[in-house]
Parts: structure tokens; sequence; C-alpha cells
């Protein structure tokens, strides 16, 4: 199931605290007095798979009545993917720190993000000198268009990021979750699904193997 981004009073998405996708049972804070109950610009979103809870303060230009948008406060806003646990341990710390500032700035996630890509080319037998250089060279080794699309998503995305004019801040914001996704998407393609295969592989008796390293031999 794709990754839902929490977003204010959603009834469901992926809980910033356990990661599932969950319902989200969503309450208004208020204070009671002499004078009645009065009904503040704070919510409350509690999961209802880990049944832990996020606080979220109305933005002021909504209705005070019935608020239409919001941000979340606590946590500070991390609303990205958790990581693929396949991920290389350096592409890992530019992967979290990118999900630690992506509520708060999501043009330097998108940035580092792009970083993590570069790295995670080295670990794909790339170079790592230049992204756009490395996903041509896999492109020629036979790199699906899919997972060379999701690449060239974050390069580009990144890239314009840190260059005022070029790609704007509501726009990166839009696409910032999807970002985080597609950089698991390329370590599952990449990285974790090839590696069950050549476990599964290793795993066959020594003559099918001797057997199917005879045939490719002869349709070489």
């Amino acid at each position: 199931m794709p990754y839902i981004a929490p977003a204010f009073q959603l009834t469901a998405y992926n809980c910033p605290y356990c990661d599932a996708y969950s319902q989200m049972s969503w309450n208004r804070l208020y204070s009671s007095g002499g004078f009645g109950i009065a009904y503040g610009p704070v919510f409350c979103a509690t999961c209802c798979h880990c049944h832990k809870a996020t606080y979220w303060i109305a933005e002021a230009e909504s209705s005070a009545e019935a608020p239409s948008s919001g941000r979340m406060i606590e946590p500070r806003a991390v609303q990205s993917p958790m990581p693929h646990p396949d991920m290389p341990k350096d592409v890992l710390a530019d992967y979290q720190e990118a999900r630690s500032i992506s509520g708060d700035s999501p043009r330097g996630a998108a940035a580092l993000l792009r970083l993590a890509i570069q790295k995670l080319c080295v670990h794909l037998g790339e170079k790592g000198e230049s992204l756009d250089q490395d996903i041509a060279q896999m492109v020629i080794k036979g790199l699906p268009t899919e997972i060379q699309q999701a690449l060239d998503i974050v390069r580009v995305v990144g890239n314009h990021a840190v260059h005022p004019g070029e790609i704007s801040s509501d726009d990166v914001a839009d696409v910032a979750s999807t970002l985080f996704s597609l950089v698991n998407q390329i370590v599952e393609e990449r990285i974790s699904r090839p590696s069950k295969i050549r476990a599964v592989f290793d795993s066959l008796p020594e003559g099918a193997k001797d057997h199917i390293k005879d045939r490719n031999g002869k349709t070489k």
C-alpha cells in the first residue's frame, strides 16, 4: 500500500510513531470554566493502531468554528515514510536527516534526498561523481525505465529545490513525501529484490546450477 502522509483532519494515514496505515480519532481540545466550554485551536489525532497522539494547530486563516487547515506540532512534522530496512548506512543517514526536516523545510529535504541517491549509485556500481552520468551509465546497462524515472525525479527536484525560481516551495512541498517513497522503491528494486533472488538461487542444488551455467554459456 502506498504511503499516506499525515494531514489535518484526515481520517486515516501512516502514523508518524508506528508507521502503520491506521484510522485516526480526532478531538478538539477545549477548556471549561464559569463561562462554559471554550474550544481552542489545538486538535488531537489518536492512532487506532498504537494509540499514540499527534497534536495539530489550526492555521490562522482557517475558520475558527470549523478550521479546514492546520499543521502538526507534536511530534515535529515528520510526514514521510520510514526508510527501507535494506538501505545502506551512509544513504540512511541522509534519508533520516531529510525526514527530520521534511515538515519544516521540504526544499532542504529534497536536496538531502538527492545527495542520498548519489551515494546510493555508488552502492549500485557507479562512480558517484555525477548523478546524471551515473543514471546514464545504468540506463546503458539495462536500468528499468521506472527506476530511471524515479532517480531522475529525485535528482531534478533536489537540484531545483536549491535554485530559487526553478521550482516553487509549494511545488516541492507537494511532492516531498513522494520523493521519500521513490528512494525506498529504488532500494527495494535495485538492492533488496536482487539480494532475495540471489539467496534463493544459491539454495538450488549444485547440479541444477551447473546446468544453468552450461546452458547460459551455450547461448552466448
